[in-house]
């Protein structure tokens, strides 16, 4: 290469880096949409609504929640993956990054090339109930109960991460638990409260109030360390099934050729709002701890998780379709 050409392609790397932190330092100049794959009303809207409004006053523009559920995720992740990788358009994500790839024959969208992580937003373990008529205080006591007769458990559905920590269960001990599935959390906790289903791998948001009443025993959270909002209640991994840890999250992630730089700015301004008093403790009233990471930090936890609930879903022959 001769000098003439040296100094062009110098030239054209200046050109391109000074482009790139100008689009940096402008974004964002209009609203950002954050797509939901599930209806208003679950604990992922309730935590898109907290965050959008104070994450809208850091970047300076209006932060808009557009629900699209339907097809276990597919829909809203299609959305995003196909959108122009500006930061103008984020999927607010969940298990469903982790698990679709190998619970659909066939996906429209990668979900591990199609995306770029921004940040884990918050989340925790589920909390394993029972009917309270059920002859078990404990996990121990629940696989002895289950290896005497088979023993159903309910879950929000096929596929999802409550439906998988029932399977991890039964693959760990051995113990024969007939999966039934419900049309979310919210009916199958009914079905445990009617002892219609003996128990359930729930969000500690959707069970703690009836786990105070009496109305559900918890019986241990599927985390491995103990909840903060349940400390009394012991974890799976301390109580009979070491290394047991399904938890239920919610993320940032942006379309994968979305430039570094808006990424950095996305992850640094949530972050800084995930930290605020108001922003912390009005998540935790939902039953969420906030985390915030960085994108690596995130990525790392993705691997984890792909890893871990790939083979779950291998092992069980699941299909979602």
């Amino acid at each position: 290469m001769n000098v003439r050409s040296l100094l062009f392609a110098a030239s054209a790397i200046a050109m391109l880096a000074i482009a790139g932190n100008a689009a940096s330092q402008a974004y964002p100049s209009r609203p950002v949409r954050v797509v939901l794959p599930f209806a208003p009303g679950g604990s992922t809207d309730a935590l898109a609504r907290i965050l959008a409004p104070r994450l809208g006053e850091v970047l300076g523009q209006p932060v808009i929640i557009d629900n699209r559920p339907g097809a276990g995720g597919n829909l809203a992740a299609d959305i995003v993956a196909k959108s122009t990788p500006d930061g103008y358009t984020l999927l607010m994500a969940s298990a469903m990054l982790t698990t679709n790839k190998s619970l659909y024959s066939k996906l429209s969208y990668d979900p591990e090339k199609d995306f770029a992580p921004v940040t884990h937003l918050g989340g925790g373990p589920y909390v394993l109930v029972a009917h309270p008529a059920l002859p078990a205080k404990n996990v121990p006591e629940l696989i002895a109960l289950a290896r005497s007769k088979p023993l159903h458990y309910a879950s929000s559905g096929i596929g999802g991460a409550s439906h998988l920590a029932g399977e991890l269960l039964k693959m760990r001990t051995g113990i024969d638990m007939p999966h039934v599935p419900y049309k979310g959390g919210g009916p199958a906790a009914l079905a445990v409260l009617a002892g219609e289903t003996p128990i359930l791998f729930g969000t500690i948001a959707s069970s703690i109030g009836y786990i105070k009443a009496g109305r559900l025993k918890a019986l241990a959270v599927s985390g491995l360390d103990r909840s903060s909002f349940l400390p009394e209640v012991p974890t799976v991994d301390e109580s009979a099934v070491k290394g047991f840890n399904v938890t239920t999250w919610d993320s940032l992630v942006v379309p994968a050729a979305t430039p570094k730089a808006i990424i950095t700015r996305l992850n640094t301004d949530t972050v800084k709002v995930l930290r605020t008093p108001e922003v912390h403790d009005a998540i935790r009233n939902i039953g969420y701890e906030p985390t915030g990471t960085t994108p690596e930090e995130f990525a790392q936890f993705l691997r984890a998780e792909t890893a871990l609930l790939s083979k779950v879903i291998k092992d069980a022959n699941i299909r979602a379709e």
